[in-house]
């Protein structure tokens, strides 16, 4: 295990381990029945943590998966946000805890909560099998095909873990479930087990990132801005939803500066137009600066993955944007192995050569008055938005 120091040099950001086995996961196709058969390989335990948990096709498969891993005598515990996971507490929740899955729900949904609370959310999507194998990412559980969606699947990216990783992945997963159950006035049933017996499985070298409200703040941020500032070659940063920071924005500046090839895959389908048009209007002052901007057309982007330099690599929940890196907990695995960098930058490579179009600062040009007054509109008002959380600083 080696820390990684920022650059003053003092607490650790992160650490890195040694000896890890991790696969790459595209979409659901692959993620979804890997964590079918993960679960029912279990013989002791399963923690479950996602934002939306529906109660589509997917969903009962899952569920599925995860009684019949509980009528073994499996300790099968889900944890599910209270704002992403409405429709799981009325279509799924009592299934599962009639089968013998114990449940919990982050922050329950109450109207009367102000908005900086209800924007405090559960956005990690994390399962952990048995302390042997764990899956991290930005894969929600809800069908890859939506009704009104495109006839592709909503692109997003997951990873399999295997190894000494498995330490931290656990113990913060563990953590997590009991102070939900603590703040739920829940008493959990059955002891949750303190032992992590993870044990070498590759040669891959990797870190477990978390963001959350008191000792991990900016953690994943800062992991991004380190290996940023670091940088000599590329940068290649797909996210679905991307609002950028002052200290983010001019990292990527920077790094193109000193002639760094910077990459931004981008969501160009809306499934929330106010931050798509508020991202847009981000356009120019990257396009200014040599920085390409792609939009995925194809279908809908949620991926929040990165590729610096063809060794660096990150993939897991968080955005960057307010909501992601400054209110939700989060979770992202960082890998430092040249193979698993060359799979999913090859990844990325095809998503926008066969879904993507690339934005010109000619097409800035192009646009009417109206969409730049919509853009400009939209800006302010997710600026507003961030203010009124608290968090005024975030885009100056």
């Amino acid at each position: 295990m080696v820390a990684v120091f920022n650059r003053l040099g003092a607490q650790p950001r992160y650490a890195w381990f040694d000896g890890n086995a991790i696969a790459l996961l595209e979409n659901g196709q692959a993620y979804f029945p890997a964590l079918a058969a993960a679960i029912d390989a279990a013989h002791r335990e399963v923690l479950l943590q996602t934002y939306i948990f529906a109660p589509d096709d997917t969903g009962h498969f899952i569920a599925e998966a995860l009684k019949r891993a509980a009528a073994r005598g499996v300790k099968v515990r889900v944890l599910v946000d209270g704002f992403g996971g409405r429709t799981f507490v009325r279509g799924l929740q009592d299934e599962l805890t009639a089968a013998g899955v114990e449940v919990l729900i982050f922050r329950p949904e109450l109207r009367l909560f102000p908005l900086r609370r209800r924007l405090r959310r559960l956005h990690r999507k994390l399962a952990v099998i048995d302390s042997r194998i764990a899956f991290v990412g930005g894969i929600n559980i809800v069908d890859d095909f939506g009704a009104e969606a495109p006839a592709h699947p909503r692109y997003d990216y997951a990873v399999r873990v295997e190894g000494e990783l498995l330490q931290p992945i656990v113990a913060a997963s563990r953590r997590l479930w009991r102070l939900v159950a603590w703040a739920s006035l829940r008493r959990p049933q059955g002891h949750i087990r303190d032992d992590i017996a993870a044990q070498p499985a590759g040669t891959v070298r990797a870190a477990f990132l978390v963001r959350d409200n008191l000792r991990h703040r900016n953690d994943i941020e800062n992991a991004y801005l380190d290996a940023i500032a670091n940088a000599r070659e590329e940068i290649v940063l797909a996210s679905a939803y991307f609002f950028p920071g002052r200290r983010f924005r001019h990292a990527l500046l920077d790094a193109a500066a000193r002639g760094v090839k910077v990459t931004l895959l981008l969501q160009g389908l809306p499934d929330h137009p106010v931050m798509l048009h508020a991202t847009r209007a981000l356009y120019p002052f990257f396009l200014e600066h040599g920085i390409r901007v792609f939009e995925y057309r194809k279908s809908l982007l949620h991926a929040k993955v990165a590729v610096i330099d063809s060794h660096w690599a990150t993939v897991g929940s968080s955005n960057i944007d307010p909501l992601s890196l400054l209110m939700a907990r989060e979770a992202n695995v960082a890998v430092d192995d040249p193979g698993f960098a060359a799979a999913l930058k090859s990844s990325l490579a095809a998503a926008m050569r066969e879904g993507a179009t690339e934005l010109r600062r000619e097409d800035r040009a192009r646009l009417t008055c109206l969409r730049r007054i919509v853009c400009w509109m939209a800006y302010q008002i997710l600026r507003l938005a961030t203010g009124m959380a608290g968090h005024g600083k975030y885009s100056g």
